[in-house]
């Protein structure tokens, strides 16, 4: 089973940043694709971001793009997503997820195998 746990929210001012950063226990983050999501409050979860196995391909959610960025610390078992230039619509709870599926289509896929309790990202205006 495994256990994610996310930290690194708070409260920033638009065009600051933020890096989270989601640990992982009983299992290897080289053994998943992992990815962040996050949702807001009265709308639906959203894709943010996704890094492959091994050869750490990257895919973003098309409102993060250029602004984002996802990574990940073997060493460390810890998958990070860097937010820069945080605008107030990214205000979230933003969750790690961990699936044994494809990497390329893990935003698309409404269950995934491990999901974190999330952190709590708000931009101010």
């Amino acid at each position: 089973q495994v256990q994610l746990a996310e930290s690194g929210g708070g409260l920033v001012q638009a065009g600051g940043s933020l890096r989270l950063s989601c640990a992982a226990s009983g299992g290897t983050v080289s053994n998943y694709a992992m990815g962040w999501f996050r949702q807001a409050p009265g709308k639906e979860r959203e894709f943010v971001a996704a890094i492959s196995r091994t050869r750490m391909r990257t895919y973003y959610g098309d409102s993060v793009k250029g602004r984002f960025t996802i990574s990940k610390d073997k060493a460390k078992n810890t998958v990070y997503l860097q937010m820069n230039s945080l605008k107030p619509e990214d205000t979230a709870v933003y969750y790690c997820a961990a699936d044994s599926g494809p990497t390329q289509n893990m935003g698309t896929r409404r269950t995934l195998d491990y999901w974190g309790q999330g952190t709590q990202v708000t931009v101010s205006s």
